[in-house]
């Protein structure tokens, strides 16, 4: 998650058939492309076939156009879509929040440093709070407050954000508030949320006090992509950890923010390194680094 890719990213993906490995391993072969990194899977439910390659060429001068236009007509054979990603890509990314700062400030550090390779393109809001961390990155900051009689139009306002500044990818790092049907079918599989993840699933107000109520012994979250089920959409990363009696609800809440940025973190990573596929149903395979 936080090293500068210097190598070329092949991925693809089509319906299972004998082939599919060998027709892009060889190819690669005949280019004179040293394979770093491999990771292919047949899903037997579905009949789909994904792979994700790294790889560095041999020679100079490598053309990545060249290269799929001349990998085309082997992909024709297997009704095979594929996309070639050049080393060091930083995806154009628009961060979405509300009032909590927790995943927002840990984004922000590691786009600072270099751990994630996104540009921030913008950060979009429904409150004014955080617009000095902000300013402090000298990144633009959109307020747009929200009430259910403004939706339609406040949403309109961050598609446009969305289109302008040319993000390929929304998080939405504390973003409380639940996106239309419309807007998540515009924004399928190019967004992610953050949410907790407790064991049984407390709902309503005050998630950590009622765990704690309840003796809760694991705290976690969960990272998806966004659909019209709220919460419910394919899952690209989890985390968790085991808590105890000892455990107030202040503490299962400051643990609960520090899962919550890692595995945000992780989904994003994976995401920008090509990592997550989307099968039939909103199954997701996720080759992790």
């Amino acid at each position: 998650m936080n090293k500068e890719r210097s190598h070329w990213i092949f991925t693809a993906q089509c319906p299972s058939k004998i082939g599919t490995v060998d027709v892009v391993t060889r190819f690669l072969r005949e280019e004179n492309c040293y394979i770093t990194e491999l990771n292919s899977f047949d899903d037997r439910d579905s009949q789909g076939f994904v792979i994700r390659v790294e790889f560095r060429p041999e020679m100079d001068g490598f053309d990545g156009d060249a290269f799929l236009k001349r990998f085309a007509p082997r992909a024709t054979e297997f009704d095979m879509e594929f996309e070639l990603t050049p080393p060091a890509t930083k995806m154009p990314v628009v961060i979405m929040v509300s009032k909590s700062d927790h995943c927002l400030n840990d984004l922000l550090y590691r786009y600072r440093t270099g751990q994630l390779s996104i540009d921030i393109r913008a950060i979009v809001s429904n409150h004014p709070d955080l617009e000095t961390l902000a300013e402090w990155h000298n990144l633009p900051y959109y307020t747009f407050p929200i009430t259910p009689e403004t939706k339609q139009e406040q949403e309109a306002k961050v598609w446009q954000v969305i289109e302008e500044t040319g993000a390929e990818l929304v998080i939405l790092a504390r973003y409380m508030q639940v996106l239309s049907a419309e807007m998540c079918e515009k924004l399928s599989g190019k967004a992610i949320n953050i949410h907790h993840s407790l064991l049984p699933g407390f709902k309503g107000a005050r998630p950590y006090h009622q765990a704690y109520e309840k003796g809760v012994k694991l705290v976690g979250a969960t990272a998806h992509y966004i659909n019209n089920d709220l919460d419910e959409g394919p899952i690209i990363a989890q985390g968790v950890e085991s808590v105890d009696h000892t455990h107030y609800p202040e503490d299962l809440i400051e643990k609960g923010r520090d899962i919550e940025c890692l595995t945000l973190a992780r989904a994003v990573s994976y995401h920008i390194e090509r990592r997550v596929f989307l099968l039939a149903k909103g199954k997701t395979v996720v080759f992790t680094s």
